[in-house]
């Protein structure tokens, strides 16, 4: 089975800050061992650098500290992993959680205070309306399990 995981989990230097969140290698080894792993980034998908002022969801726009609305660049960005999902048939995903792009069920709330209120990113929003089940990193255990059905 396909799993779209976000590339700063796979240690892909593409978060806003130029570095990554790797996963420790043991659950690395775990998820290739049961998933054939297709990176992704949504940002960088929708044509934003690395690296690139912070951003934060601020109802259903994307606002960067600076105060420029980069929510085409995000939505681009949803599409382009949803194509990628669509075409190698990836019906589950593993994203960064509290990302802008790829949060679930927390995001920081505009305030870039880091305040977290319920929510999804962008890209995850569209991936779940698309009927791909995403899970955060802290939901590894169950995705390992392969409660994915």
């Amino acid at each position: 089975m396909n799993l779209l995981i976000s590339g700063c989990l796979l240690g892909l230097a593409c978060r806003y800050d130029g570095d990554s969140r790797p996963l420790p290698e043991d659950v690395l080894q775990a998820l290739t061992k049961a998933f054939h792993l297709v990176p992704v980034c949504p940002e960088q998908l929708g044509g934003l650098s690395t690296p690139r002022n912070p951003a934060e969801r601020v109802g259903e726009r994307v606002v960067s500290n600076a105060g420029e609305d980069v929510t085409k660049e995000y939505q681009k960005g949803a599409q382009e992993v949803l194509r990628l999902a669509k075409r190698l048939d990836c019906r589950v995903a593993l994203l960064k959680e509290k990302s802008p792009a790829c949060g679930s069920v927390l995001i920081y709330d505009g305030s870039f205070e880091k305040n977290l209120i319920s929510g999804n990113g962008v890209a995850t929003e569209l991936l779940k309306e698309n009927g791909i089940r995403v899970f955060g990193e802290s939901e590894l255990e169950k995705l390992l399990k392969k409660e994915v059905g």
